[in-house]
Parts: structure tokens; sequence; C-alpha cells
């Protein structure tokens, strides 16, 4: 009977070691974080309570991924700030914070490319994690090479796809590839683009036969993201980025997935696959990141160093930049596409604080889209920080007086000029599309009449609107401020305005 009873049990140990053809593995995915620290009063957000979600899916199961959809190195307050040397740090943070979470893959935005080149390559030669970019490759007058990152003096491809090999404790081994693709939005002479429908199915085509499942890491609009779904069938989850709202699109019998920007959310993808039936079942939770989630102790002391840095140039500017200046119960949306081609709540809140500066002794305000660089939506507890957040590179505003002819002709180049950071948003202006006329306080511009008008200091030096600047023959004077006036800086003027609402 001892003997039987021994058997068994030995025939039970060997069937429970026996590969079951079948693996579990799991990734958390991230896209457009910009800050590596919590938001809306800390409530929201947050890189190192993303780092503990991660680490306790892994202490579960050890094949666990932790990749990042794109957009991290701009736009930041802390990006446009300037270290000892002078030089901005232009996302040399979330570098430092990203290598510490020890992130297993990460796609190029089109946000990473905001960057001039040497200060991009100065960043990737910092990270010491996986970059995977399948369509876009360094362009140099006609020459076209890929991308790398060296160190110590050698230099390592970027590749186009990426696989990693996982192993379950019955024996069991699967291999998982990856292809990217990056939209070119807002595109830049650095950049060659490629095809990235093309250059995603030759991706796809080059990991079919040496992978078990391939799966998409892209930053296109969704639109894109479906073009490709359709194109390979068989990818069964393309994990995106670029919107900046969470989603989960079926397309066929496959998933897109975008979480929430700012890590409000992260998506945990539990991935099963047969190898016998050669099936994928995908269950995709939807997390939210919030204050019921602990922080890694780890990436939380690496955040604070880079608080430490941030709090002591603000506070050259405001005593308190973290108390709540207003809570926001709607998303006021500073998103780049909308705020460079549509009137937003932000920008109008922007422009309507600038004619507050001046006691709304002005007729109207005008504020150009490329000054609001946050490229996110504020809602919640809203704090100074915030504001620094959406107007990183200050500057003052000037209360002038133009013709009705030159305003007229800025707020129609501005119109013109829909999808640039020389659209404007607009304080007490609107244009009426049936009579294709400029109002200000809704009555038409008369081109000889003189009006006051709230104007940042940088559209005077004649950028984005090159006609409109100090000397030319409309502007009839400008308004210099007194010393210690708010609207020295435009971020004061922000601040001072919200707290009156």
């Amino acid at each position: 009977m001892k003997k039987i009873v021994l058997l068994f049990i030995f025939l039970l140990m060997i069937s429970c070691e026996k590969d079951d053809g079948k693996l579990d593995f799991i990734i958390v995915q991230v896209n457009d974080v910009y800050e590596i620290d919590a938001l809306e009063g800390g409530k929201s957000g947050g890189m190192a309570r993303v780092a503990n979600l991660y680490n306790e899916l892994k202490a579960e199961n050890p094949n666990t991924l932790l990749v990042h959809a794109g957009d991290f190195l701009n736009p930041s307050l802390l990006g446009t700030l300037r270290d000892e040397n002078g030089q901005r740090y232009r996302g040399k943070q979330m570098i430092d914070v990203m290598n510490a979470m020890e992130f297993d893959l990460v796609a190029f935005g089109n946000h990473e490319f905001d960057l001039p080149y040497n200060d991009l390559q100065k960043r990737l030669n910092e990270s010491t994690f996986q970059w995977i970019g399948t369509n876009i490759k360094f362009k140099n007058d006609s020459i076209t090479t890929p991308f790398y990152v060296e160190k110590d003096s050698v230099k390592t491809t970027i590749p186009k796809t990426v696989t990693f090999d996982f192993k379950d404790v019955d024996g069991t081994i699967l291999n998982v590839g990856f292809f990217s693709a990056t939209i070119n939005s807002n595109p830049k002479a650095y950049v060659d683009y490629g095809d990235l429908y093309q250059d995603a199915i030759n991706a796809y085509n080059s990991l079919k036969s040496t992978s078990d499942v391939v799966l998409g890491l892209t930053h296109l609009s969704i639109s894109q993201d479906k073009l490709i779904a359709n194109s390979l069938p068989n990818v069964p989850l393309i994990l995106g980025g670029h919107e900046h709202n969470n989603m989960l699109v079926p397309v066929g019998d496959a998933l897109i997935s975008k979480a929430d920007a700012n890590a409000k959310t992260a998506y945990v993808h539990t991935i099963t696959f047969d190898k016998k039936t050669k099936q994928t079942t995908i269950d995709s939770e939807l997390v939210l990141i919030n204050n019921s989630i602990e922080e890694d102790e780890t990436i939380a002391t690496v955040i604070q160093k880079w608080n430490e840095v941030l709090d002591e140039k603000l506070k050259v500017v405001i005593d308190n930049p973290y108390e709540v200046i207003y809570t926001s119960a709607i998303p006021l949306d500073g998103r780049d596409t909308q705020i460079r081609s549509e009137q937003t709540n932000l920008g109008k809140i922007i422009a309507a604080s600038m004619s507050y500066a001046y006691n709304d002794y002005v007729d109207c305000a005008i504020v150009h889209g490329g000054s609001i660089r946050i490229d996110d939506r504020l809602q919640g507890e809203i704090t100074g920080v915030d504001i620094f957040r959406v107007l990183p590179f200050g500057g003052g505003i000037y209360k002038v007086e133009m013709t009705g002819e030159l305003l007229e002709k800025s707020l129609q180049y501005s119109r013109l000029k829909a999808g640039t950071g020389a659209y404007l948003q607009l304080h007490n202006t609107s244009y009426d599309i049936n009579t294709k006329s400029w109002k200000v306080a809704g009555n038409s511009i008369l081109k000889n009449k003189i009006y006051t008008v709230a104007v940042p200091d940088y559209l005077l030096l004649g950028y984005d609107i090159p006609f409109l600047k100090r000397g030319v023959k409309g502007l009839k004077k400008v308004y210099e401020n007194p010393e210690n006036h708010p609207g020295n800086d435009i971020r004061k003027v922000v601040i001072n305005y919200f707290n009156t609402l």
C-alpha cells in the first residue's frame, strides 16, 4: 500500500510539472506621462504609485512587463527649468525616474522629438530601458540612419522589433514580439517617419515566424491604430497612446487600449496564450492611480529629489506654489491639438485673467496657444504648480493700444494659422461665421478705432504673428507695468484670477 501511495505522489508530481502549453503574462501600460509626481493635490497619478502596482504584480507573476506607449520627455514644467550650467533639463528627470522603475519597453511619442536632437540623444544615452522604433529614423540631410543609444563610446541601434521570452513553472516557453509605430504629428526636420503602416506590417511579418504572440506598442491617433489593427488581424492587442483619455476599442477580434495621460490610470492586461490552440485570451483592467495605492519608496525618493529642484525654482516667483487655488468639476482643456485650433475653456480663462490684471479696463485680451504647454486637461484641485505647468515659460503681459485694423488682421492671421502656436485664445472677442467678421464685445471691429488689448510680451516681439510687434504703425502705445505689477509674470496673473472664481 505504501509503495502505491508513493507511486501516486510521484506520478502526480510529474503531471504537475508537465508543460501544459499555456502561459499567463501581464503587461502594465502607461502613456503620455509628462509629470513624475501626483497631480490634483496629490490625489491622482504619480509614477511612484505605478511602480508599486507593477512591483506587486511582478511579485505574483514574474512574467510581467512595464511598458510606455510614448510621450514623456516633453512637455513638463521641470523640463523647462535650467540646471547649474544653464542647460534645460528637457526630460532628464523623467529618464531618471523611468530608469529607477525599470521599464521593460518604451516607444517614441511625437513629443520626444520636441527636444533638439542633441538633447534627445543625451536622454537616449542616459536611459537604461529598452526603446523600440519601427518606423522612425534619424535624418541628416538626405541620409537616414536608426536612432541609437551610446554608452562608453559603444552605439547600440534602437531596434524595429523587440522580443521577450517567458517561461512558467511547468516549463511552458513563450516568445512575445513587439512592433511600434509613431505618429508624424508636428514633424521635425531630423526625423524620418517612414511609412508607418507598411513599416508596421513589415515588422509583424518579420516577427510572426519566431513569435508565438505579436503585439503593438504605438503612439498614433485612434483612427491610425484601427487601420493597423485591420491590416494585422492576428495581432490581438495594440497598446497605444496619444489621445490622453482612456479607451479600450475592439477591432474585430483585437483590442486597442489607451490609458489616461499623466498616469491617472494604467491598463493592466492579463494575457493567456495556448500554444496548442494558438488562442489568445486578454483580460484588460483599467486601474485608477490615486491615493488608494501606496507609493514605492525607492521611486518616491527619486521623485522627491526632483521636487526639491522644482520647489527651489518656483518659490522665487510665488510663496506657496502647492496651495489649492481652484477646484474644477469639469476638465479644463489645454491639450496641444485643441489649444492650437479652437477656443477652449482653459484658453478662455487665461485670456480673461489677462483682462482682470488690468481691472478689466481693456477691450479684449489675446494669448497665443503656443505658450500653453501642458498638453493635458486640468480637473479637481488646481494649485499654483499646475499653472506653472500650463505656462512654464512665464513672461509678462502688457496693455496696449492698437488700431482696429491691426487687431482684426492679427485675429484673422491667427484663424488661418489654426493648428500652430500662433492660434489665439481670446477674451471678449469672437468671429461671426455668418458675417465673416470679427467682433469685440459683440460689435464689429472698426478699422480706425483704437482698442486697448492685453497682449503677452512674446507676441510684441514679432514672434508667431510677425506683424504684431513694437514699432509697427498700428500699435499706438504700450503701457509699461510698474515694478510689482502682476502682469510682469502671466502665471501670477492666472493664479490671481483663479483665486477670484
